[in-house]
């Protein structure tokens, strides 16, 4: 950059001698080439981010002329109909992620992170500087959406709303850079290897020196664009760990590199000595395909859960009122709308079947690959495969809320989080850099003082072959192969840390209803209270529970109620009154059940502890397999006992868990139904009865004697007992609470996928063991070689990449397993 450039941009300035746009940066006079780059200059200054010129490696993007201008049409993204698309609510705080424009080196992200957390409202910025996106986290009662974009723009980059179907295009950008920096050093290493080892080994016979000095300048040319850019990704690593104050391991690779590279011209200039270009190029080389294995693995996880959402359609068939089809986008479909589905169509969004009947191919989602057959009141999800038969669907989400998007969104939001394993290698790599450049002073300081011509060499050597890249491969590659496999399987993680904590569980906690069972219930028995009619209080029962959501409800719809085996001790049940009732004021009460006015009369119905009067407790005992009860006014009108079935995959799941674990059933269910259930199966405490508060208490309890709880549940009543455990699993179609409540949730129906769950943890500890187990044990054995100069830098340089290359591989190896 020449004194007649913009200080800002870079770009030449049209009339340098007219001063126009300059003011002082780092205490000096700065010309600027327009009022948008002076603008963004002063804003940067004025904020006492100066810094950021000294950091940064590359010119910013040019400003826009118009800024002042630019920033009042940010205004647009305020409307709240606008930000349904793409903001997201966390609480009380809205949360987006950025598509950031303007982005050329690590400085630009510590200047955004620092510049919005200077501004009041915004609680959270995590700025990724590879992918140019940033996740905003802000207060809407203290700042607007288009003050933090303007914030963005006064500073010189540009930020606007990140879609998920832009990830792939985004993906294959950073992709295409690598394989142009991995190609070139390939390329170039292979030349320079052919002419340096012919020097080496006197392939060209006896030449003469000017012909080797013209090989090494040849040499040298060849080197220096591998150099000057394949390697840039390890300086800006390295100058973004010094600008915080911080050592990583592209600390010592840049020394190493720049070193030898320099010493390399020195020799070659100067006619003597030795030059190692081969050996550059070499580390380069094998560095960049260590690190883009890496990178590869990184990826699988996000890049899995991203591609699902080109299953989702595009456009879909909405039905109108007047019974009209019309084609419109998916993303435009609003709750209630009622979309048209046919055979081999894919499913644009979720929502519940209200006509039809068909085979689903749910594989994307579940992992899965057996259709699921669908009809009324089913569950269907956007970007599943209709095989056979139309289905009739009543939009419950937007494609914003919709199933694979949350997935996306969980997926990044668990890759974000750092478990403990990776916390330690980052912090013992730290310190392990530090000890390397302190041990690499130390050699170079032993060796000069031995008068050794090989110092500079052999402490070369040193960071090269004692650089921890592996170490800092050793975690992250295991983890990241590890949910891309589970992911794929069905399985999705909320925390990449409850994979560690799984490994430590010894007991399963369980809930019964929807979880051991299929969660289809039908009534087996009836009693009914002396002179109350049986299909009366069985249309009340079904009044109150067509307003429940729960799975019991099921039960006393018409596919629920089994008329043959109803016992009534009063009255016929031979045909079942259809009075549609209407209910008022209907409440529901988690673990407890129901209430509404029919005809301004109190109705309850559910556990005897809920809906039953103190002084009508004893009756009870004459129908003591009963679960649900009708009263009124705490009186019992009837008593039903509904029953669920077991899962077909239940026995054996539970076999596999409870070989090395404790088993225990948690239910709301009767005693008597929990136990008549349990009984053939491998379940060390079975409880029933139980409210949420006692379920809660009962992990508690079994925390308090040091045992280490996995809880798995689905329903509303749940979520209490799931926040407490150790590890929690929502299971199947599990309620929106209980998925808030757990760190891992089962996509698919499948309980044999926790076995899977628990295997794969235990697959991950052992890998982590054996990469970290590797990576320092190749770092101790080579660092006597190394030091005591026994090993040349080109050995070296194998050796490390080599041992990055392994522990990449053997992580790999998990998603085949």
């Amino acid at each position: 950059m020449t004194k007649h450039d913009c200080y800002h941009c870079g770009l030449p300035i049209a009339s340098p001698d007219n001063g126009k746009f300059t003011t002082v940066i780092l205490g000096q006079q700065r010309d600027m080439c327009c009022p948008g780059c002076l603008a963004v200059a002063e804003a940067i200054v004025n904020n006492g981010l100066e810094d950021y010129y000294q950091f940064r490696t590359e010119p910013a993007q040019k400003s826009d002329d118009g800024i002042l201008e630019t920033l009042d049409k940010l205004k647009v993204y305020d409307d709240p109909s606008l930000q349904e698309e793409f903001v997201f609510e966390e609480g009380q705080d809205k949360q987006i992620q950025l598509t950031l424009e303007g982005i050329t080196c690590a400085a630009c992200g510590w200047l955004i992170e620092k510049q919005l957390s200077k501004v009041q409202g915004i609680k959270q910025v995590a700025v990724n500087v590879q992918e140019r996106r940033a996740l905003v986290t802000w207060s809407p009662f203290q700042i607007k959406l288009s003050q933090i974009l303007s914030t963005l723009k006064r500073i010189g980059y540009v930020g606007s709303p990140f879609h998920p179907d832009e990830h792939e295009a985004s993906y294959k950008r950073e992709q295409k850079t690598f394989l142009k920096k991995l190609g070139l050093a390939g390329i170039m290493t292979m030349q320079v290897m052919m002419l340096m080892t012919g020097l080496y080994f006197d392939w060209f016979g006896a030449i003469e020196l000017e012909t080797r000095q013209y090989f090494y300048w040849v040499a040298l040319t060849l080197t220096t664009p591998v150099v000057l850019y394949s390697g840039s990704t390890f300086y800006v690593g390295a100058a973004k760990a010094l600008s915080a104050k911080t050592v990583n391991m592209d600390v010592p690779v840049t020394l190493a590199i720049f070193g030898t590279y320099i010493a390399g011209i020195r020799s070659t200039v100067l006619e003597q000595g030795e030059v190692y270009f081969e050996s550059i190029c070499m580390f380069i080389f094998l560095l960049l395909l260590s690190r883009f294995l890496e990178h590869r693995s990184r990826h699988r996880a996000a890049q899995i859960s991203a591609n699902m959402m080109q299953y989702v359609p595009v456009s879909a068939t909405k039905l109108n009122p007047d019974g009209s089809l019309t084609e419109c986008l998916a993303k435009q479909l609003k709750i209630d709308d009622v979309v048209l589905v046919k055979p081999g169509e894919t499913v644009p969004i979720d929502g519940v079947v209200t006509d039809g009947n068909a085979a689903v191919d749910e594989s994307m989602l579940t992992g899965e690959f057996n259709p699921v057959r669908k009809s009324n009141s089913s569950p269907v999800y956007g970007g599943t495969v209709c095989q056979d038969g139309t289905l009739t669907i009543t939009v419950t989400q937007t494609l914003k809320n919709a199933l694979v998007n949350q997935i996306v969104r969980l997926q990044a939001s668990a890759m974000a989080s750092k478990p403990k394993a990776a916390q330690i290698a980052d912090n013992f790599s730290r310190y392990f850099v530090t000890a390397v450049l302190l041990i690499s002073a130390l050699t170079y300081g032993f060796w000069a003082y031995q008068g050794s011509d090989e110092a500079f060499w052999i402490t070369i050597s040193v960071l090269v072959a004692t650089c921890p890249c592996a170490l800092g491969l050793a975690t992250p590659s295991a983890l990241t192969c590890a949910m891309a496999k589970l992911n794929r399987q069905g399985i999705l993680l909320k925390r990449a840390d409850a994979l560690e904590q799984i490994t430590d569980i010894d007991t399963i906690a369980l809930d019964k209803t929807g979880t051991l069972t299929k969660g289809k219930f039908t009534i087996s028995n009836a009693w009914y209270a002396d002179g109350v009619d049986s299909n009366s209080a069985l249309s009340i029962a079904r009044a109150l529970e067509s307003r429940s959501e729960h799975p019991i409800a099921k039960a006393f719809s018409d596919d629920g109620v089994a008329l043959s085996e109803i016992s009534a001790s009063s009255g016929s049940a031979d045909a079942i009154d259809n009075t549609v009732h209407k209910v008022t004021n209907f409440t529901v009460t988690p673990g407890g059940g129901i209430s509404g006015e029919i005809n301004d009369t109190l109705f309850s119905m559910g556990s005897a502890a809920f809906s039953v009067h103190e002084s009508q407790l004893k009756l009870i005992e004459a129908f003591p397999s009963a679960n649900v009860f009708l009263t009124v006014k705490g009186r019992i009108m009837a008593a039903y006992e509904v029953k669920d079935s077991l899962r077909e995959d239940t026995q054996e799941t539970l076999d596999i868990l409870a070989a090395s674990h404790t088993l225990a059933v948690l239910s709301g269910d009767t005693q008597q139904n929990v136990n008549a259930l349990t009984a053939p199966l491998p379940i060390s405490t079975a409880k029933g009865g139980l409210t949420p508060e006692q379920k809660y208490e009962a992990v508690q309890a079994m925390q308090q004697s040091g045992a280490k709880v996995m809880m798995m549940g689905d329903g509303i009543n749940d979520a209490p007992v799931l926040a407490s455990a150790d590890v929690a699993i929502a299971v199947g179609n599990a309620t929106d609470v209980a998925k808030t409540a757990a760190d891992v949730i089962l996509l698919g129906d499948q309980l044999l996928s926790v076995p899977e769950l628990i295997r794969t943890a235990h697959q991950v500890k052992q890998k982590i063991r054996q990469n970290i187990g590797w990576s320092v044990g190749y770092n101790v054995l080579i660092l006597p070689f190394a030091v005591s100069g026994l090993l040349s830098p080109w050995m070296a340089v194998v050796g490390m990449s080599l041992s990055s290359i392994i522990v990449v591989t053997n992580s790999t190896r998990l998603l085949s397993k």
